[in-house]
């Protein structure tokens, strides 16, 4: 394993020298500091993560809080997890991940330890109890997701509310009139969680400006749960001709219950789904979707969060736009019988 020393000899400078490029807490000219990365470079040198964060008050660590719940899209939440962990690494940092539903109790912790030099939180709530603990403690955050107070935050998202008007837009223009969105589990809405409520807050605004009847069903998304979901939703509006689905699990179970009830996709019903793109193009209907960033968020939530760390303080929203893609799923709303 190679030593501070011996990069100091191969650099022909003093080992201080290498601790002070290493830390930044003197300034070293660019000559000697381009000798000693070169050094460093050339060894494989990397220094000991308890010495480093010693010499630098650093652990050089994100932690990312994701608590993994039953009734959320797995997958997206990995893809997310996955994207910071890289784009981290890019940074010199690594990702300690916190799964647990811990709340504020896990902020509390990692400002208290100072086992990281910044946070990173999911699955935000609208009224997040992690926030008051985070806005108190000062340490670089970033929020993937938006409260209703986002003040004095950084947040990266998708645009929602945009999100759920792109939908019912799409459909309109294609001449539905009634249209019936398949949402996420109920527990989803009762923790208020803001993309949730900012998709349907986007659908029914948007439904009611271009007069569109709007039926909105939470669903589990397993077989039995959209069977029910269906069976309510045609006993209630029976000339529905178009679904909305924000829940990746409930996709090819609707897309098989439809084809169990004779109905075709697109000539009888048109579907659009809020989803990854590798979902909606592997379904056994290729589907017309607004896509999930997932990677994208990832990626500029270790941007911003990095920016603070290096003492750049402006809070700013970052919302991402939505893209929606037209495939095989919608098509022009069939004629209704008179």
């Amino acid at each position: 394993m190679v030593t501070l020393a011996e990069v100091a000899r191969h650099a022909g400078v003093s080992a201080s020298t290498v601790s002070y490029v290493l830390s930044g807490k003197r300034s070293i000219s660019a000559a000697t500091r381009e000798r000693v990365e070169e050094s460093i470079r050339a060894l494989g040198y990397h220094p000991n993560a308890g010495a480093r964060a010693l010499a630098s008050s650093r652990s050089n660590i994100i932690a990312l809080m994701m608590p993994l719940r039953t009734d959320m899209y797995v997958p997206v939440m990995m893809e997310i997890a996955l994207a910071v962990a890289t784009t981290a690494r890019s940074h010199d940092h690594d990702v300690l991940l916190l799964t647990g539903e811990e709340g504020p109790a896990a902020v509390r912790r990692v400002v208290g330890s100072g086992l990281a030099d910044a946070m990173i939180l999911m699955d935000v709530e609208l009224d997040d109890a992690r926030l008051p603990l985070l806005r108190e403690a000062g340490r670089p955050s970033v929020l993937i997701g938006i409260p209703a107070d986002p003040s004095g935050l950084t947040c990266v998202d998708l645009d929602f509310t945009a999100t759920g008007a792109l939908c019912v837009e799409h459909l309109a223009e294609l001449g539905h009139r009634d249209v019936a969105v398949v949402g996420e589990a109920a527990a989803v809405y009762e923790r208020h969680t803001g993309f949730a409520e900012r998709t349907r807050d986007g659908l029914r605004t948007r439904a009611a400006e271009l007069g569109v009847r709007l039926l909105h069903r939470p669903c589990e998304g397993d077989y039995a749960a959209m069977a029910g979901t269906l069976t309510r939703v045609l006993d209630e509006r029976p000339d529905t001709t178009g679904f909305i689905v924000q829940n990746e699990a409930a996709i090819e179970p609707l897309l098989s219950l439809l084809r169990r009830l004779g109905k075709a996709v697109p000539e009888d019903v048109s579907v659009v789904a809020i989803c990854p793109d590798q979902v909606a193009v592997q379904a056994s209907v290729r589907l017309t979707s607004v896509a999930i960033p997932a990677h994208e968020m990832g990626r500029r939530a270790v941007e911003l969060v990095m920016a603070k760390v290096r003492g750049e303080r402006d809070e700013r929203l970052d919302l991402l736009p939505p893209r929606l893609t037209v495939r095989t799923s919608s098509g022009p709303a069939p004629a209704l019988p008179h």
